[in-house]
């Protein structure tokens, strides 16, 4: 099969097309897919720098965590997906050869949802980890609740355009950090209450203003360095700060959090891939399902803003590393 494979980390032209072996079914759950698109993450730019994550011995890697496509043939006690099926899931492209910057993909069928009926493959492949992402970091760990407050930062970006809906879905009241004039007209057509140009009003005072000095309730960081920390007086005493990067002590202290008696939570929707927990990454597959339910019932929606052919797989990384997208970047496999 064709798939775009790095031999070692470096820049975008360590992504190069090539002829590899078709994967195989291994596993008595796992179903063949034949990719039509790939979502392109921010997780694959770092990979792409840095290298895998597992794996590291096996060569070549393929990136793409994120797919969509047709189930072309079924492991033996497959029993939910058919041959046929339309799918999408988050799974692989985090080290060795099992990657979704390809024509073929094996995958667990516990792992995989099927596609959303109102989407094509293009539209569906960019959204499974971006919607675990923003499901996980919302509900899971800061177990958001209607009347809240949220403060989401990059609600024009991937993960946070997700969450603001996904916020208000929860009937919490949404307020979003964004740099342009296009961003904040967007997010407020994702139903945000309050975008705040954080480049010309300081964000902890817009906050403070728009909650009468108490803080929100859940603020949500998908930015991490300074964000992280400059977040911290803008929550709530006794409210939640969930982040999906490591905390750098470079760039503050957890002094604020602990006099405001946070609490922190870490989202890495990856760790059950990374850990191999098979209960956890089923529970993200029933995730992608629901969230279908919801797109399809036009509750929901994943912004796809650029698309390019599989071969041009390092301008999409170009394109995103400039860090002014609106939405969402995919990879086109099959028309």
């Amino acid at each position: 099969m064709k798939a775009v494979v790095m031999t070692q980390p470096g820049g975008t032209d360590v992504l190069q097309m090539q002829d590899v072996a078709d994967p195989k079914l291994e596993n008595n759950r796992d179903i063949l897919v034949r990719l039509y698109a790939a979502g392109v993450n921010p997780i694959d730019t770092k990979l792409r720098k840095r290298g895998p994550l597992m794996n590291a011995d096996k060569s070549p890697m393929i990136l793409g965590c994120d797919g969509a496509g047709v189930v072309e043939a079924i492991a033996s006690d497959v029993q939910n997906i058919r041959v046929g099926d339309e799918v999408y899931f988050c799974h692989g492209g985090v080290g060795g050869p099992h990657g979704n910057y390809a024509e073929y993909a094996v995958v667990d069928e516990r792992f995989v949802a099927h596609k959303p009926k109102s989407l094509n493959f293009t539209e569906a492949a960019v959204a499974p980890l971006v919607l675990i992402t923003a499901w996980e970091s919302l509900y899971d760990r800061a177990n958001l609740q209607a009347g809240q407050k949220a403060l989401i930062h990059a609600g024009a970006g991937g993960v946070g355009h997700v969450a603001i809906q996904l916020a208000k879905l929860q009937g919490a009241d949404v307020c979003t950090t964004v740099s342009t004039q296009e961003k904040a007209d967007f997010v407020r057509q994702l139903g945000a209450d309050l975008p705040i140009f954080y480049k010309q009003k300081d964000v902890v005072e817009a906050v403070m203003e728009w909650t009468n000095g108490e803080g929100v309730d859940v603020a949500f960081d998908t930015v991490g360095g300074e964000t992280f920390f400059q977040t911290c007086p803008a929550v709530k005493i006794y409210g939640d700060l969930v982040t999906i990067l490591e905390p750098n002590p470079e760039y503050g202290t957890l002094k604020t959090a602990r006099l405001r008696n946070l609490r922190i939570g870490l989202e890495l929707m990856l760790t059950p891939m990374l850990q191999n927990l098979i209960v956890e990454q089923q529970d993200q597959g029933k995730i992608l399902q629901q969230c279908a339910r919801l797109i399809d019932e036009n509750k929901l929606k994943v912004q796809l803003s650029k698309t390019f052919p599989l071969a041009d797989a390092s301008a999409a990384h170009d394109l995103l590393e400039t860090g002014s997208m609106l939405g969402k970047i995919a990879l086109q496999i099959r028309e």
